[in-house]
Parts: structure tokens; C-alpha cells; sequence
């Protein structure tokens, strides 16, 4: 989030926060005008799609979006981090670079 006014990364942005920025990530959008939007976690997958989800529930499948863009949501590479068993770490690991693979095969 570019313009969180909590100040520090301990948290994310508020509803409120992400709400106010949307003006400018809309500007963006209508620059780049990006054919793919991959969201990672729950904050930015609320900032794109407008509304609060889960990422398991859109994780791994193309989400159309209004403008014509499609958008894959998956977990922020910080989870991963968190992880301690390290079969665990790997599988997620594995999932996130699927996630990536199918984001970039909609890209070509």
C-alpha cells in the first residue's frame, strides 16, 4: 500500500486506508492498463477486487475483473516466511510458484 498513513509495516492498512487509496491505484490501472494483476494476500487482493475474500477462495483460478484485466490471488512471499516445518514451507513454496506460473501463462 503506497499510502498507509498507520505509519511502521507491524500491520496492514485499514478498510478505511485501502478505500482511500483506491483513486490512486485506479490511476494506475487506467495508465498501465494491465492484462494481469497478481494480488498477493488478502490486503491486496481486497484493494483490487474491491471486497474482503479469502485467498483460498480465489487462490489458483483467473478472477475477471471490470476493466477487462484478470487477476490471480495468492499468499504474500512473507507467509512463507512463517512457515516452520519445513515440508510445510516446501509445499507452500511449491504452491506460490504455481500460482505465479499460472499468472504468466495469462500473460502470453
Amino acid at each position: 500500500m503506497r499510502c498507509a498513513e498507520s505509519g511502521g509495516c507491524t500491520s496492514g492498512p485499514t478498510a478505511y486506508e485501502i478505500d482511500r487509496c483506491r483513486w490512486w491505484q485506479n490511476l494506475e490501472r487506467t495508465i498501465v492498463k494491465p492484462h494481469v494483476i497478481v494480488t498477493l494476500g488478502a490486503t491486496a487482493a481486497r484493494s483490487v477486487l474491491g471486497r474482503i475474500t479469502t485467498i483460498t477462495a480465489l487462490r489458483g483460478r483467473p478472477v475477471p475483473l471490470e476493466d477487462g484485466a484478470t487477476a490471480f490471488v495468492t499468499i504474500h512471499p512473507s507467509a512463507l516466511l512463517r512457515i516452520d516445518e519445513r515440508a510445510d514451507k516446501e509445499q507452500a513454496y511449491r504452491n506460490f510458484v504455481a500460482d505465479l506460473k499460472r499468472a504468466a501463462k495469462a500473460v502470453t
